[in-house]
This record gives structure tokens, C-alpha cells and sequence, in this order.
């Protein structure tokens, strides 16, 4: 937050206005739930005492989340984008008898392939 300048908005990050909405539209959400499932039936009278408790609770518990959340992120680190990982290649590679296929022989015949499935195979 020591980089933040007056007068200019905030990053997305460090913006409160992101997981308060959030916040506010799960617990929007769970007031009309709780209004309409906890009064049993139409013909009785609607629990607003209920659909309240329930709207605070999911309000704070929303934006706990969203906060812990929010501190827990972290950028990587800039040698993670420059393409040192293990699979540099998507080349074919030999299975080196592990189980895996093995290539094709370009200048063997069909008939003579291990996935050839023609009609001399007897398959």
C-alpha cells in the first residue's frame, strides 16, 4: 500500500469495493432464502428475524473469506514465466519400454506394425 498515489484509484487488489460487493450480494441472496424457506408457507407470517441473522452471518463470513483471500496472494516470481520448465519439447518421445506406445516405422510395412489392425491380424 506504500506505492498507492492521492488521488488515484487503488488496484484491484488493495480495493475494498470488490469483496464488499461481493459480500453484500451473497448476503442479499441469503435474506430473501431465509425469508422465503423459514416462514414455512404462505400462509403464515414471513421471519425477518431469521432472514436478518442470516444475512449478517453470510455478510461477515463472505468477507472474511474475501480478505484472507486477498492477503494470501502473491506474485510469482519472474523466472517462472521465462520457460524453464521440464517440458520444453512436445516432441514424441521414446517410451524406453514403460509402458508407452512406440513410435511408428516409417519404412516398416503395415503388416508388420504393432498397431496395425488389418485383416491379416486376426483381431
Amino acid at each position: 500500500m506504500a506505492d498507492q498515489q492521492p488521488g488515484k484509484p487503488r488496484k484491484q487488489r488493495t480495493s475494498v469495493k470488490g469483496p464488499l460487493m461481493f459480500s453484500a450480494f451473497w448476503a442479499v441472496l441469503t435474506f430473501f432464502a431465509v425469508l422465503i424457506f423459514a416462514s414455512g408457507g404462505s400462509s403464515r407470517a414471513p421471519r425477518f428475524d431469521l432472514a436478518f441473522t442470516g444475512a449478517g452471518i453470510a455478510f461477515i463470513v463472505t468477507l472474511v473469506i474475501a480478505a484472507m483471500l486477498a492477503m494470501s496472494y502473491k506474485d510469482n516470481a519472474e523466472h517462472l514465466g521465462k520457460g524453464s520448465g521440464v517440458n520444453l519439447s512436445s516432441a514424441r518421445k521414446s517410451s524406453h519400454g514403460f509402458g508407452g506406445q512406440r513410435p511408428a516405422q516409417p519404412d516398416a510395412p503395415e503388416a508388420d506394425r504393432p498397431d496395425f489392425n488389418g485383416p491379416e491380424s486376426g483381431r
